[in-house]
């Protein structure tokens, strides 16, 4: 399946840039545009965002400057990528102002919403329990305030945990030191 619709991506014989281009380049580039096709509903999800790609830029950025855009888990990509991406995907762009306040990630609700989760991952990158680096897309949002004691959902109150680490810190038997 993966091979018929990469052939199906790469061949256009009336485009003599693609068919100057190298096989193995044409199928990247198709793989890449495969995988922009997608919907983030047709994958599973993740710590409550699923397959979502949070793209961290200036406002100056986004709007046409040429920054580099940084990625949730770390990698760069252009500012003309991102844009790209913003376009037509289901990218999150996390757009910064002059002194790095986020400007809109949505709205707020009972649980944790998925802009409060990647706004949340933004901030933590990984688990914040002391010496795990479980990244953001396999963590959960725990409340550092027990909901059910009268704490709020909040950006705030919310912290990343990955699942070993979630269990523990809700286990009374067990020690789990965080991160501040």
């Amino acid at each position: 399946m993966l091979e018929k619709a990469l052939l199906a991506l790469t061949y256009n014989e009336h485009d003599p840039e693609q068919r100057a281009k190298p096989t193995p380049q044409r199928q990247g580039e198709a793989f890449c545009e495969l995988l922009e096709r997608v919907r983030d509903r047709d994958v599973p999800t993740v710590g409550g965002t699923g397959a979502t790609v949070v793209v961290t830029m200036t406002l100056d950025s986004l709007l046409g400057g040429l920054a580099e855009a940084v990625l949730d888990n770390g990698d760069r990509i252009s500012a003309a990528t991102a844009r790209r991406l913003a376009c037509e995907s289901g990218i999150v762009p996390v757009v910064l102002g002059g002194r790095s306040e986020v400007l809109d990630l949505g709205r707020r609700r009972r649980y944790h919403s998925k802009a409060q989760r990647i706004a949340i991952a933004t901030r933590d990158h990984h688990c914040t329990a002391e010496g795990c680096d479980a990244p953001a897309a396999r963590c959960h949002v725990h409340h550092d305030n027990p909901w059910a004691l009268g704490g709020h959902t909040t950006v705030r109150e919310g912290r990343l945990l990955c699942p070993k680490h979630h269990r523990a810190v809700h286990d009374p038997a067990r020690s789990v030191r965080l991160r501040t």
